[in-house]
């Protein structure tokens, strides 16, 4: 007689957790690092593998990722119909101009543990392309989770104090 199950059921009953990431400028392999912790729940004490105690995660600006290299025109996605000549091929910035929470969703699916929990998990996972969230998803929010990668400030977000006092390499 294990007691792991009461308990883990418990857990999850009275404590599903609603987080928030902000993927803008953020690579979908880190995002989905992070949000795969959070739909299992491997961050909770009482996790175990073949329970449901994962949480809830709230994903925005996934319209903004970033890829590094030459991964939007070399990346490819592919799918299989079922059918003879059923084959389908498409690059990562042809999948992101269709659909642009499509790259993050297959991102964070492909983390998952293949079995019989992963749609459970997934339909706890809400994507959305800009920062717009419906207001009953807002009130449930607990944390804001850190980006994974610090997001680079562009050269007109700098004063004029910080420009004068990054040194200079070459004086002409």
């Amino acid at each position: 007689m294990s007691s792991y199950s009461k308990a883990a059921q418990q857990w999850a009953t009275f404590a599903r957790a609603w987080y928030l990431l902000d993927a803008k400028m953020q690579p979908p392999g880190k995002i989905a690092e992070m949000c795969e912790l959070i739909l299992q729940g491997k961050h909770k004490p009482v996790y175990h593998a073949l329970s449901d105690v994962g949480d809830h995660a709230v994903i925005i600006n996934t319209r903004h990722i970033a890829f590094s290299g030459n991964k939007w025109k070399q990346k490819v996605y592919s799918s299989h119909t079922g059918y003879p000549g059923g084959f389908t091929q498409v690059t990562a910035a042809e999948l992101h101009r269709k659909d642009p929470t499509a790259i993050v969703k297959l991102a964070i699916y492909g983390m998952l543990p293949k079995n019989l929990l992963r749609r459970t998990m997934m339909q706890r996972l809400h994507l959305f392309a800009d920062d717009n969230i419906p207001e009953e998803m807002r009130k449930n929010l607990v944390e804001l989770l850190p980006q994974p990668r610090k997001v680079p400030r562009r050269l007109d977000e700098y004063t004029q104090e910080e420009i004068d006092a990054f040194p200079r390499v070459w004086i002409p």
